[in-house]
């Protein structure tokens, strides 16, 4: 049983941890972002601070108050509240910000981390309470990718590692052995719909992680909505790499391709 600190973002994740973390019999103490992280997760932690975007003060006092030790980072900030949002941050996050040398996802991260590490809160890797979302080696789906196809992933997966080393992004599309579009600050989803208007679909999309991806923070995350991107594009394939990522709705994700003759394989 362990007291932990849950720093939320946006999406389903910080729930789902929540859920795993307290049937195991932990306390969860979570950490809101106004406006970005779902309202419902107050529903499941022992307790809830919300915060604005750039209150880092307020909330390290509050992680001492609560005497928390250990923490989780988990749920995305959207890139617009980061690129917008210097008038609103506080003096300690401003000298925070002063010390990193750009704003991509892992230097924020890294920097929030070793402050944590300065007065004595560690940054849990989330995996050993979420190994169940970590998608294993092999199709998912009815079809397999055809040899086509199979040519477009190994391409794509060259083009996307070495993309992701700069923190550019973490997917590409990719259709007869050429780039269609690359994922920047606009996310995942965002790059597939781009794609079906460029190509009139038969792509297909790889997401890979970072070569020294943290498993701390920043995991890549895969779920039914990426799917439905897919689908609207008229895209074939969904390529992920094992091990690396949280698949979040297996069971919709899966649905949802074959219903619509879609090949997700994890390689």
């Amino acid at each position: 049983m362990a007291k932990i600190g849950l720093l939320a973002g946006y999406g389903e994740l910080p729930v789902l941890f929540s859920r795993i973390a307290r049937e195991k019999g932990d306390t969860v103490i979570a950490f809101g972002l106004k406006g970005a992280t779902q309202k419902e997760l107050a529903g499941h932690v022992d307790k809830i601070h919300w915060l604005e975007w750039g209150d880092l003060k307020k909330g390290l006092l509050l992680l001492v108050t609560e005497r928390i030790k250990k923490v989780v980072m988990l749920g995305k900030i959207k890139k617009e509240i980061v690129l917008k949002g210097d008038g609103d941050l506080d003096e300690e996050a401003k000298e925070l910000f002063k010390k990193i040398k750009d704003k991509k996802d892992y230097a924020i991260l890294g920097a929030v981390a070793g402050m944590f590490k300065k007065i004595g809160i560690e940054v849990m890797d989330p995996a050993a309470y979420l190994k169940d979302l970590i998608p294993s080696k092999g199709t998912i789906t009815k079809r397999e990718p055809t040899k086509e196809e199979w040519q477009d992933i190994r391409y794509g997966f060259e083009v996307a590692k070495e993309l992701s080393r700069f923190d550019i992004g973490q997917t590409v599309v990719i259709k007869d052995r050429t780039v269609i579009a690359v994922e920047a600050a606009d996310g995942t989803d965002e790059t597939i719909s781009r794609s079906g208007s460029l190509t009139g679909g038969g792509f297909a999309v790889v997401k890979v992680a970072r070569p020294d991806q943290d498993m701390r923070f920043d995991i890549p995350i895969v779920g039914p909505d990426t799917v439905r991107a897919v689908i609207k594009g008229n895209g074939k394939v969904l390529a992920l790499e094992e091990k690396r990522m949280f698949l979040l709705g297996r069971e919709e994700v899966i649905k949802l391709a074959d219903e619509n003759d879609i090949s997700i394989t994890v390689v």
